[in-house]
């Protein structure tokens, strides 16, 4: 699978040169002790209220495969069953069963899709919250990117408000490099988001399957991801810009290109959601918001790479020397920077951050897919237009804005809603400020 993925990196580098089944009314058994061995896989979590005692008595249903099984929670909220049948399982959660007071976080999905195997343990997130239960179960994609309105407490607000930090922090990382791409070459790259696929795809494929260290999968993932953005302008791009190609027809390639790419996923790796972490999700609570390790660690990471981002802009030569390419190529050539040569690191530098928030979204997802850079695309141009095309610094601001507008929306829209609420801002924003937030004015005429 590993030469799989590498050829589509090399194919790149050529190229550019769920249904669950709930069965609650079923006997629900009491939870036993899973072990994970050769023939058998574990399916399991722990559930606790919204004031942190377990909560006990909870149903669940379990398929796998053509097999179902009903649980109940322990004494410790604690919940698991053994599978014999490797790939997807679909886990609901009877919500008539919650604990009195109790109801399942909206942002959480019900059911839920967890990627089971054999000789490993996996498992997924039922958050509760304090408040009145509706009994109503929520169907949502195995990302848990939908959510139903409910009351708005003090609490949700701030659960929101964190996954928005989140969010916004995991697109600026993978928008600055689109949005400086945009800059110094006047292209907008639609296979931008198919760099954020390969980083976590390579990533699984690294960690999960060959069994790397996550670090260093992580890095190997990102210099890989480097690669293809450096053969990309070598193979690809220069030669273009070389024979006068204007910007339309180059954009149209990039286009080809994201499809390309997004068939050779598929074939590579399926149409499956896989993990790249095997382990079972554990939980950190701040006071009323509850975050994974990975999230906390992904927001570390996103946070400590974007200020190097700036610091290197601002403070090192050739920053400077690329944010005069950015702010006008032929005075910078006049002024005896290479052109060429600042537009091949940007393009891979670019790349390599891409595949850096792959890895962190593949976490904080528990999974990726071949079409997660796809799905993330239309937010990432709405980020880098909000704060201003051709910006790395407009593209960070864009990005907190718009992560923040689509988690909060999530407190009283359901759905996918919340993403065309984003994009109304971002329409509002330009009728006032067209060049966005950083961007500068332009005469015409």
């Amino acid at each position: 699978m590993l030469a799989g993925l590498l050829l589509i990196g090399v194919a790149s580098l050529g190229l550019m040169g769920l249904g669950a089944t709930s069965a609650s009314a079923a006997t629900a058994v009491p939870t036993t002790a899973c072990v994970a061995n050769a023939t058998t896989g574990c399916i399991q979590g722990t559930i606790k209220q919204g004031n942190g005692d377990p909560a006990v008595g909870v149903r669940l249903t379990v398929t796998n495969g053509d097999t179902t099984e009903n649980l109940v929670t322990d004494a410790a909220g604690k919940w698991g069953v053994a599978i014999t049948v490797a790939g997807p399982s679909t886990v609901t959660l009877d919500t008539t069963s919650l604990p009195s007071g109790n109801t399942l976080d909206p942002s959480i999905a019900n059911p839920a899709t967890v990627n089971g195997g054999l000789g490993r343990n996996a498992g997924t997130i039922f958050k509760l919250v304090s408040g009145e239960s509706t009994g109503l179960s929520t169907s949502a994609p195995s990302t848990g990117d939908s959510a139903t309105t409910g009351s708005v407490t003090w609490e949700r607000f701030l659960q929101q408000a964190a996954s928005g930090i989140r969010l916004g922090l995991l697109l600026a990382l993978a928008s600055v490099g689109l949005s400086l791409i945009y800059g110094t070459t006047g292209l907008s790259n639609f296979a931008h988001g198919e760099q954020v696929t390969l980083g976590g795809l390579l990533a699984f494929v690294l960690a999960n399957q060959l069994g790397l260290n996550l670090f260093l999968a992580a890095f190997l993932t990102v210099a890989v991801c480097a690669a293809t953005g450096y053969f990309q302008d070598a193979l690809i791009w220069k030669p273009l810009r070389k024979r006068g190609l204007p910007n339309t027809q180059l954009m149209i390639v990039t286009i080809g290109l994201s499809i390309a790419l997004q068939y050779a996923f598929q074939f590579f790796i399926g149409a499956k959601t896989v993990r790249i972490d095997k382990a079972n999700p554990v939980t950190v609570e701040i006071g009323p918001i509850t975050l994974s390790v990975q999230s906390l660690w992904a927001m570390g990471i996103a946070v400590a790479v974007i200020i190097l981002v700036g610091l290197f802009l601002l403070r090192s030569r050739i920053g400077r020397a690329t944010r005069a390419v950015s702010d006008n190529p032929s005075l910078a050539a006049a002024s005896g920077i290479d052109v060429d040569a600042i537009i091949r690191l940007v393009w891979t530098a670019s790349a390599g951050l891409a595949g850096l928030a792959g890895v962190m979204l593949g976490l904080v997802l528990n999974g990726v897919n071949w079409q997660t850079g796809l799905q993330l695309l239309l937010l990432m141009f709405a980020a880098v237009t909000l704060g201003g095309l051709g910006t790395a610094f407009g593209a960070l601001a864009g990005a907190m804005i718009i992560g923040m507008v689509v988690e909060l929306t999530n407190l009283v829209l359901p759905g996918d809603f919340k993403y065309a609420t984003a994009l109304l801002i971002l329409i509002l924003v330009l009728l006032v400020r067209p060049q966005g937030i950083f961007g500068r004015r332009e005469r015409i005429g």
